[in-house]
């Protein structure tokens, strides 16, 4: 690995880190109610995710400092597990299950949706595809 590109993970990681543990000081769970922070910064992560993975491919920096780096650092998987398991521990079982469920498709949708969609959120690599005069894509006759 180049040092740039561990310099662009490390600083996407740092971005997100920080941000990350300040959401959490700001708001955080209290293990009786929905974990807002850990549900909202999951679908922001997906969102950027999906955005970086759909409109900045052709960047090459892109991917490791915001999807490696900052998305990896901000979103937390295991933090949804451990908010779920203690709203059951403290007999919300129901809103935990509820939240873990919500959580994972609400980001499986995010992620289909804005994979789906990418004209919808800016420029991007060129697609080709079958349109006028192109049956099955490649350049126009």
């Amino acid at each position: 690995m180049g040092v740039r590109l561990l310099a662009a993970i490390f600083a996407g990681g740092a971005a997100g880190g920080v941000a990350r543990a300040a959401l959490e000081r700001h708001s955080p769970s209290d293990g009786h109610s929905w974990p807002w922070v850990t549900f909202g910064v999951n679908l922001a992560g997906t969102a950027l995710l999906a955005y970086v993975f759909t409109c900045l491919s052709h960047r090459p920096y892109a991917r490791p400092l915001i999807g490696i780096g900052l998305c990896g650092a901000l979103t937390t998987f295991s933090t949804l597990q451990l908010e779920a398991l203690e709203l059951a521990d403290n007999d919300h079982a129901v809103l935990g299950a509820t939240y873990a469920l919500t959580s994972v498709v609400a980001g499986l949708l995010v992620a289909y949706v804005l994979t789906r969609r990418p004209a919808r959120m800016g420029p991007g690599p060129a697609r080709a595809g079958p349109g006028p005069g192109r049956a099955h894509g490649g350049p126009a006759p």
